[in-house]
C-alpha cells in the first residue's frame, strides 16, 4: 500500500544528489531511486526501474512483487507502457488500466492483479540504455497532474544519477580490467626472465617458448608464466 505520509519530494532530489558513488554500487542507486520514488510520488504503492539495452529489458529494482511481476508480464508480451516510455523518454499514464485499449492482453492481466493505474516516465541513461521508472497503484486515477509532474521531475533527478553511476561502474570495470592486465603482463615479464636466464636466450625467444608451452599444454599464457614464476619461487 502507498505510504501514508508521503516524503517531500524536495527531500527525495536531495537524498538521490547526495548518493556517493564511492559508497555504493550500481544496485545500490537503482534501489534508492525506487524506494524514494515511491515515497515521494503521490498515490504510488510500489516503483519499479526498467533497464534497457540491446533490446533486452529486465526490472533492475523493485519495490515489491506487484511492480516486477507487471514489468515482467510486458517483457515476456514485448509491449506496454514502460517499454513505450522507455522507447520514447516520454511520460506513459493509465489512469483506469481496467478501460485501457492499448495493450489489452497485458492490461487485461494487470486488472486481474488488481493494478489500477500506472505511470512510466522514460529515463535516458547512456547510449545504448535506456530505461524507465514505473509507478503502480491499485488504485484508478491514482496520479493526478501534480503527480505525473512530481514522478517527472524524480525521473530527471534520477536519470542524472543513474547516469553518473553507470559511468562510475564502468569506469572502475575498466580500471579493474586495466589493473589485472598490468599483473598480467608483470608476470609473463617475469617469466620471460627466468627462461632467458635459465636458456640464455633473448627476449623473442623466450617469448615463442612461453607461447609454445600455452599452445602444447592448451593453457592461457598468463597461467603458463605464473605456474613457472611459482615454480622459480620455489626452487629459490
Amino acid at each position: 500500500m502507498a505510504t501514508s505520509e508521503p516524503m517531500d519530494p524536495e527531500a527525495a532530489f536531495a537524498q538521490l544528489a547526495r548518493i556517493k558513488l564511492g559508497e555504493t554500487d550500481l544496485d545500490g542507486v537503482l534501489g534508492t531511486i525506487a524506494g524514494l520514488a515511491r515515497q515521494a510520488v503521490p498515490g504510488a504503492d510500489e516503483v519499479s526501474v526498467t533497464l534497457v539495452r540491446d533490446r533486452k529489458a529486465q526490472t533492475a529494482a523493485s519495490t515489491g512483487d506487484l511492480a516486477l511481476y507487471l514489468d515482467e508480464v510486458q517483457y515476456a508480451l514485448g509491449s506496454g507502457p514502460c517499454l513505450h516510455a522507455a522507447a520514447t523518454a516520454g511520460a506513459m499514464v493509465l489512469s483506469r488500466i481496467a478501460t485501457e485499449t492499448r495493450w489489452p492482453q497485458w492490461t487485461a492481466r494487470a486488472s486481474e492483479l488488481g493494478a489500477g493505474s500506472s505511470l512510466s516516465i522514460g529515463l535516458p541513461v547512456q547510449e545504448r540504455t535506456t530505461g524507465a521508472l514505473n509507478v503502480y497503484s491499485t488504485a484508478p486515477e491514482a496520479f493526478d497532474d501534480s503527480a505525473v509532474q512530481v514522478a517527472e521531475s524524480f525521473a530527471a533527478y534520477a536519470a542524472v544519477a543513474l547516469a553518473n553511476a553507470h559511468l562510475y561502474d564502468t569506469t572502475t570495470t575498466l580500471a579493474e580490467q586495466m589493473r589485472a592486465a598490468m599483473e598480467h603482463r608483470a608476470v609473463i615479464e617475469q617469466a620471460k626472465g627466468i627462461i632467458m636466464a635459465e636458456r640464455r636466450c633473448t627476449a623473442d625467444e623466450a617469448f615463442r617458448i612461453l607461447a609454445g608451452l600455452s599452445q602444447d599444454t592448451n593453457r592461457k599464457l598468463r597461467d603458463v608464466a605464473a605456474a613457472l614464476v611459482a615454480q622459480a619461487s620455489r626452487r629459490s
